[in-house]
């Protein structure tokens, strides 16, 4: 593990089980909504082990890391910049799931703006992506008055059976509730300290609002440095495969479809960790 500060607030990495050396090329990864680093960790130790640093965050007020969350994607793609300034990190590969996608697209892209960027972004991997990732106004109402049951709702959505084999952290691990458990920790720590506030509904409305896909890509694109993958699950529910094609082809991705639902890294760990390989090679 390591940290940091970041505008006066802790932000926490988990450097999967050895320090980070900056001199290697690194893999930052980043968590979607009401997750924190522990969606990563298999895959984080096992690129800590095989000659890459490792930076498995945990974006602003989640998690290990403090302060208030961030509004939007962009401040979300500043801060994930400044966290690899900080760090030392020359070279990195940006791996991001659900809203992380979208926030290591946009670290990606703002990037490049930079008159002289401290660290080469030349890969990036996208798992359960979609674009626009908007979210149905009945969900968003509910997590803002009855947040225990969207987060219910989004769990059930997230998982495509009752009991992946071999599942994530071991055979038989129960997906449904861990997914549950971790979505409660992390909205109650969020509101423990920041005076009551719904760190769930705030996740949501920021993957909803986000509307610089499109740009963010085409820069990619026209730079031609960084190489894209998406990792798309075959039965996934919260962002479906239909929904990442045009970003897929405006970023000319290579796609690997896996056969699990919304949360892979849980349902498909060794297929997951085969196709991010490939994704970084």
């Amino acid at each position: 593990m390591t940290t940091f500060n970041i505008d006066g607030h802790k932000a926490y990495a988990y450097t999967g089980g050895k320090a980070l050396d900056p001199a290697l090329p690194c893999v930052v990864f980043v968590h979607g909504a009401l997750n924190d680093h522990s969606v990563w960790t298999l895959l984080a130790r096992w690129f800590a082990h095989h000659g890459y640093g490792v930076l498995a965050v945990d974006l602003p007020g989640h998690g290990r890391s403090l302060g208030a969350a961030l509004p939007d994607v962009q401040a979300h793609g500043t801060w994930l910049l400044r966290l690899l300034e900080q760090a030392g990190v020359r070279r990195a590969a940006l791996a991001g799931h659900s809203m992380g996608s979208l926030i290591a697209l946009e670290a990606a892209a703002q990037n490049l703006g930079q008159s002289t960027p401290t660290c080469a972004i030349d890969r990036l991997a996208m798992v359960g992506t979609a674009y626009p990732m908007k979210v149905s106004e009945a969900l968003l109402q509910t997590a803002q008055t009855q947040a225990e049951k969207a987060m219910a709702m989004v769990n059930s959505f997230s998982h495509s059976t009752l009991a992946a084999k071999p599942s994530y952290p071991g055979p038989g691990a129960w997906l449904h509730g861990g997914g549950m458990q971790l979505m409660r920790r992390m909205q109650a720590l969020y509101a423990q300290r920041n005076e009551g506030a719904n760190l769930f509904a705030r996740d949501f409305q920021v993957c909803d609002r986000y509307a610089n896909g499109h740009q963010a890509a085409e820069a990619l694109r026209a730079a031609g440095n960084c190489k894209v993958s998406f990792i798309l699950g075959e039965r996934d529910q919260m962002t479906q495969i239909r929904q990442s094609q045009d970003l897929a082809q405006r970023l000319d991705a290579q796609v690997f479809k896996l056969g699990a639902g919304h949360a892979l890294m849980g349902e498909a760990p060794d297929a997951m960790l085969g196709a991010l390989r490939q994704a970084l090679a």
